[in-house]
């Protein structure tokens, strides 16, 4: 039986390194056709940030390293693939299970996933549940998707893996920084008459530290699919598959910017900094109506000019209304999504080609014209950078299941937010996300056998973020709204993620061990906290003189000689430390310990006046919120909100508002950014789990104690399987 065993893993292990081999020489020789087919055809893709330099020297060398990769792939396999099963021979040998599935359905709530299940609505969780463990999961400070989710994946406390918030600031310039990821162009290149030739490639690192655990399985031979999981971009180098998602640009090097083309309105962008969308205006003659995409900026000329699509659309006599893009004629039918559509920018026409997709939702061709179009996101069989580990990796997956999104933060919130989408339209949206990654996700229950599956779902944050007004009595942004349309919609979700979790149980076997989990809970979000106006109301921040009020985005209008603090995103306070910041004035040790001091207490209880209620649970000093090698990149004080409050829009970006408190009347309704004791996370086993103050941090030392792997001193996580073994 054992022999029967190991020739059955040893087949498998062979279908899927001759998988692996046939989609990387396959995707290979598809290039090098490509390349041979004609100039026009042959450029590879270039990486946008900041900007497409690497197209012109990529467009050969791309294919070039493609090829030799297939063919070093080819040779080496069989000796990898011996050097591998010996090495997970060990770790096979100490497993509990065969397999480990982590199923993340970000933003699960507590307290609704109870209600519904007490009301029979989850039956499939209820069943786990009931025959393996469910524990509320203690989630990081501040509870927020890039800092938990980094938890999860190294098991340790943010001072070990160096991601605390969405944003950091660059202490010299107090200018606004990605905590995950540096991206740099390359330094070197050729100027030939208008065009620049980059010589060297941009740089793209990433800024989470410590091991992720697929990392820690795949040095012990055991292999992982990784799917979605916030912050792998740029994927992680390890033994196994990786989708990369949060923090993945579109093509413009944001985080993701819509376009909304319409015959009122002017052009520009509609929100500050990198996130919201674009209001373009059309040309219209009579039953056509012109426009653009908007792409990068062209960094292979000298001036660097916005790359642009031009497009029109037209109806006919009987009514149907047709889009023209780059030489496809794509159907439009108000209130409906397009497929996805491929749509090609050229920097140097003939030469350089740099791909995208998108996908278009006409709302009406009468006057006033109206369409939505998603932010253009990187196309997946032909990715301009790497998204996935192998790079091949997103190439098989559009192969498969065809185009896909690949933008970090997909669903797009902040088209619902400013009015450019509804929320039919929104659901619809996240939805079909949804079940793409659904194919993603049941496609690597089937092909691996032995490791470990993971995928993150981001489906229910994103819609509880935005529907849940709808279910909140006092939410200010439905005070005169329709609550009757839409108070289905989060319960109808959570159904749906029953549903998944259902259908999950049944693709696996008795030697798999099933977690199903959510990095934070989730509660209203009524009133924001503008903390810069609370610093300036009690003289720790101050405006530059004439300065206007709001402020200017990311601190531009602080007068820095009178300033001892300031905010800046989602997490907390800096203070303006001498010798740190580029205009300190507070001096490091016992001045600074002092005013820390004080704005903790200034903070912890702070009352809000006109509801009667307390906004913030606590603020503490970063020091008491972490330890590690990287706790000095945190923000200085960490600030936990009361449920009901968060930290207001304007302060997130650096701004000061003229009060301290307001309501947020935007659709963006739910939020998470509270004190963690408050919003806590959930976590569901088919095995028997010892829950006493189960954390985000201990899945990883679990997940590796199960597949017979040693848990590195590095992780602050404990394991939280109990003693006894698997009956």
């Amino acid at each position: 039986m054992l022999t029967l065993r190991r020739d059955s893993e040893a087949r498998a292990w062979r279908r899927r390194g001759a998988t692996l081999l046939k989609a990387a020489a396959a995707c290979a020789f598809l290039a090098l056709l490509h390349r041979l087919d004609g100039a026009d055809d042959s450029a590879q893709q270039a990486y946008i940030g900041p900007g497409a330099g690497i197209a012109l020297l990529g467009s050969f060398l791309v294919v070039l390293s493609a090829l030799i990769s297939a063919v070093f792939f080819a040779l080496t396999w069989p000796i990898r693939f011996i050097w591998r099963a010996l090495r997970g021979r060990r770790a096979y040998a100490n497993a509990h299970v065969k397999r480990v599935v982590v199923l993340g359905l970000d933003g699960l709530e507590p307290t609704l996933t109870e209600r519904f299940m007490d009301e029979g609505r989850l039956p499939n969780l209820a069943k786990l549940r009931d025959a393996g463990s469910y524990l509320h999961l203690g989630t990081t400070y501040p509870p927020l998707s890039p800092v938990a989710w980094s938890s999860f994946s190294t098991g340790a406390n943010p001072g070990k893996h160096n991601i605390f918030d969405f944003i950091s600031r660059n202490p010299t310039t107090y200018r606004p920084t990605q905590s995950s990821v540096s991206i740099r162009p390359g330094g070197r290149s050729l100027r030939l008459g208008r065009y620049v030739i980059p010589l060297s490639r941009p740089r793209i690192t990433g800024l989470r530290r410590s091991k992720p655990f697929w990392t820690v399985l795949g040095e012990a031979g055991v292999f992982s699919a990784v799917l979605r999981v916030p912050i792998t971009y740029p994927p992680d180098r390890f033994h196994g598959v990786q989708l990369s998602a949060m923090c993945v640009p579109d093509l413009r090097g944001t985080h993701g910017i819509f376009s909304y083309f319409t015959e009122s309105g002017t052009d520009g962008s509609t929100t500050d900094g990198e996130v919201g969308g674009d209001v373009i205006q059309v040309e219209r003659n009579g039953d056509t109506v012109r426009s653009f995409l908007r792409g990068p900026d062209n960094t292979l000329r000298a001036d660097h000019p916005e790359l642009r699509i031009p497009f029109k659309v037209t109806r006919s006599r009987n009514g149907s209304v047709v889009l023209s893009v780059n030489g496809q004629k794509i159907p439009l039918t108000p209130g409906r999504f397009t497929d996805w559509v491929r749509v090609t920018f050229r920097p140097v026409p003939g030469l350089v080609k740099v791909r995208g997709v998108c996908r278009f939702h006409l709302k009406q061709f009468d006057r006033p014209f109206a369409m939505y179009c998603t932010p253009v996101q990187i196309d997946p069989d032909k990715p301009v950078m790497p998204i996935s580990h192998p790079r091949v990796y997103s190439t098989y997956l559009a192969r498969l299941q065809g185009t896909f999104s690949t933008l970090g933060l997909a669903e797009d919130t902040w088209s619902l937010s400013e009015k450019r989408m509804t929320e039919d339209a929104f659901l619809t949206q996240a939805y079909g996300i949804h079940a793409e990654r659904e194919q993603m996700f049941f496609d690597s229950l089937r092909r691996i056998r032995r490791g470990l599956v993971v995928c993150v779902f981001d489906g229910p944050d994103r819609i509880q973020h935005m529907f849940w007004r709808f279910i909140d009595d006092d939410h200010p942004a439905l005070r005169n709204g329709d609550r009757a349309a839409h108070e289905h919609v989060i319960r109808e979700m959570y159904e749906k993620m029953d549903d998944l979790v259902g259908r999950t149980v049944a693709a696996i076997d008795d030697d798999t061990a099933l977690f199903v989990m959510s990095d934070h809970g989730f509660k209203p979000f009524r009133r924001g906290v503008d903390l810069n106006a609370l610093l300036r109301e009690h003289g720790y921040l101050a405006l530059r003189d004439g300065a206007e009020v709001p402020s200017g985005a990311y601190l531009a209008d602080i007068d820095w000689s009178k300033t001892k603090a300031y905010a800046l995103g989602l997490a907390g306070i800096y203070i303006n430390e001498r010798g740190r910041e580029g205009h300190g004035i507070v001096s490091p040790g016992k001045e600074k310990d002092e005013l820390l001091r004080e704005l903790c207490d200034l903070l912890t209880g702070l009352r809000d006046d006109e509801s009667n209620e307390v906004a913030i649970h606590e603020a503490v000093p970063r020091d008491r919120a972490y330890h590690g090698p990287y706790v000095d990149a945190a923000p200085d004080i960490i600030v936990g909100y009361r449920s009901g409050y968060r930290v207001s829009w304007d302060a997130v970006i650096g701004k000061c508002g003229p009060s301290v408190f307001s309501d947020n009347t935007k659709a963006w309704s739910g939020d998470h950014c509270i004190h963690p004791e408050l919003v806590p996370g959930v976590l569901f086993s088919s095995e028997k789990l010892n829950g006493r103050g189960a954390n985000i941090i201990d899945v990883a030392p679990t997940a590796l104690e199960l597949l017979g792997v040693g848990k590195p001193k590095y992780m602050d996580g404990k394991s939280l399987r109990c003693v006894e073994e698997r009956s």
